[in-house]
């Protein structure tokens, strides 16, 4: 650090602000450390770091699976923003349980944690390590937990009013796992604007999220007008079912997904919608939790990412 000052013919401590990426620093000057920097071949030691700042600039993103579009495409986001703000992420698995991955961070010295979607739900109960700081993608209500998620209720809402619309006498619901906030939010939407419309809701089918669910609901939904399902994978599941049934999308029966995947629009017949915003979600809890680990005030509540009705060919 001291030969990038001599050469850039500033101070330790300027030094020290770029590499810290502290804003007190005029951009001529930071330029101009930066090819001192680039010239000499200087990166800074994390490690050496850690130990003059109390903070490893690593942050834990735990996920109970990478196999569901939600989860790779946040994680992807994360890591983006991470290397953005010079920070490291590790990525545990709560396989064996949250309060596991949360002991396997920290024995990595983590600043704090991301903890996504289905994960969430095991967090309250969890043990957490003392000053690990949270935010939780979909935290369940009430958990005491910093958290970011998106408009569950909205988007069901928007879907089941979507097909009443189009005159169907009501929406069957193809709901995710009974344990995920996601899934009790987008039921709850379901529920409430059948209910405002003073349709008797009918009876729930219960997936786990993937194709292979949609296809299995494909009889308990043989007689359906119109179906909302809790993601894309079981809507793609369910159109085999149908079509595997002689039954005609849209013609016979509409179905609307939830995520709005990147092969959505691809489907046969193309899918209708919610869009869900996995980019703003994952950048939204890493912003937080990075406020939180450099001492800002992060006592708003929960942040919402508003979701947002696309309208293709699967509904009529």
């Amino acid at each position: 650090m001291a030969m990038v000052a001599a050469r850039a013919g500033v101070s330790g401590q300027t030094v020290s602000r770029v590499v810290n990426d502290s804003p007190r620093v005029d951009p001529a000057t930071r330029e101009r450390v930066e090819k001192a920097m680039a010239d000499l071949g200087y990166r800074p030691h994390r490690a050496a770091r850690a130990l003059r700042t109390g903070r490893s600039h690593t942050i834990g993103l735990v996920v109970t699976t990478l196999a569901t579009v939600g989860n790779s495409r946040m994680l992807q986001a994360t890591a983006e923003a991470a290397a953005e703000r010079g920070y490291a992420l590790t990525v545990v698995t709560a396989s064996g349980g949250v309060a596991d991955a949360f002991e396997r961070l920290a024995e990595q010295e983590v600043d704090g944690a991301i903890v996504l979607n289905e994960a969430s739900a095991q967090v309250p109960s969890a043990a957490r390590p003392a000053g690990l700081r949270l935010v939780v993608v979909d935290a369940p209500a009430g958990a005491g937990l910093d958290g970011v998620h998106s408009d569950h209720v909205g988007g069901a809402a928007a879907a089941t009013a979507h097909l009443l619309a189009l005159g169907h006498p009501t929406v069957h619901h193809l709901a995710g796992p009974a344990d995920s906030f996601a899934a009790a939010e987008r039921e709850r939407g379901w529920r409430e604007t059948l209910e405002a419309a003073g349709i008797a809701p009918p009876p729930v089918v219960r997936g786990d999220w993937s194709a292979d669910a949609g296809f299995d609901a494909g009889g308990a939904l043989a007689a359906a007008s119109a179906v909302f399902c809790a993601n894309d994978q079981m809507a793609l599941g369910l159109l085999r079912a149908l079509a595997e049934s002689g039954r005609r999308v849209p013609e016979d029966v509409s179905v609307i997904g939830f995520d709005d995947v990147p092969d959505a629009a691809n489907y046969r017949p193309p899918l209708t919608t919610i869009r869900q915003d996995f980019t703003a979600l994952a950048r939204r809890a890493f912003d937080a939790l990075v406020a939180g680990i450099e001492g800002a005030d992060t006592s708003s509540g929960d942040a919402v990412i508003p979701t947002t009705l696309v309208e293709r060919a699967s509904t009529r």
